[in-house]
């Protein structure tokens, strides 16, 4: 998790997932206990929803430099995960005869008007990343570290939300980053396949664009796997071209 690119230090997004995995972990020490989770089933399933949320955002960032769709994968593993940590959160309060603080009722509204401050880090970015999310976590305190249940389990289901949240907007912006440019992995492999359609043709050579007169390349259409040129300025340019097959 703190090998290679450690991007994901500064992301909203992990930051305050950070913040729902220790406020879980306490919630599951305090009250899920052998009366009302005698096997432990229920403490292990959150606890490992609140860490796969951190966890897979730190890893799907590291991924960024080398594979944008693993990137996205991984992302979208840590939103399903508190997805699941935010419907125990809901069932938790509905087995104890409550329903979820409303969104416009003042207790949602405080815990929503509590804003992460921007991190300022130095040269030992593991350490303050660490000092900066227990100082956002003590603008919280009054709920996470509050003794009532009921108290606890809203506040988190709205951080939770929260995260959710943050991640839907990152996956549209990777997604937006991987039509334009992609990852070391996928252009690798389009370069591959590039190189080894033209040895199975030949080796032609691709035309000039007929909208920016720039270089080609051979792609392929998703709908059959059919070759055709399109320009390598793409999406600046969207030029395309049939690929006629030389007659042998």
């Amino acid at each position: 998790m703190f090998g290679g690119t450690a991007g994901y230090l500064r992301l909203d997004s992990w930051i305050m997932a950070s913040l729902v995995q220790l406020g879980t972990q306490r919630f599951c020490r305090l009250f899920l206990n052998r009366t009302h989770d005698p096997a432990g089933r229920q403490y292990d399933q959150m606890t490992q929803a609140a860490r796969s949320g951190c966890a897979n955002n730190a890893e799907g960032s590291a991924r960024h430099a080398t594979s944008r769709e693993t990137e996205m994968k991984l992302t979208d593993v840590a939103r399903a995960s508190l997805a699941e940590l935010a419907g125990d959160y809901l069932n938790w309060l509905l087995q104890n005869e409550q329903a979820p603080w409303p969104k416009s009722g003042p207790e949602a509204q405080e815990v929503y008007a509590v804003r992460l401050a921007p991190p300022n880090y130095g040269d030992d970015l593991l350490h303050d990343a660490c000092r900066h999310i227990l100082d956002q976590k003590r603008n919280f305190d009054r709920w996470l570290l509050s003794d009532d249940a009921a108290t606890m389990a809203n506040a988190l289901l709205i951080l939770t939300a929260r995260v959710i949240n943050m991640l839907n907007h990152q996956m549209e912006s990777q997604g937006e980053s991987f039509k334009e440019a992609g990852g070391f992995r996928e252009k690798l492999s389009e370069i591959r396949r590039e190189a080894r359609a033209q040895q199975g043709q030949g080796g032609q050579q691709a035309p000039p664009c007929p909208k920016c007169g720039g270089e080609m390349h051979m792609r392929h259409r998703k709908r059959d796997n059919s070759p055709f040129w399109s320009c390598r300025s793409y999406p600046g340019c969207d030029g395309t071209a049939p690929f006629i097959k030389e007659a042998r």
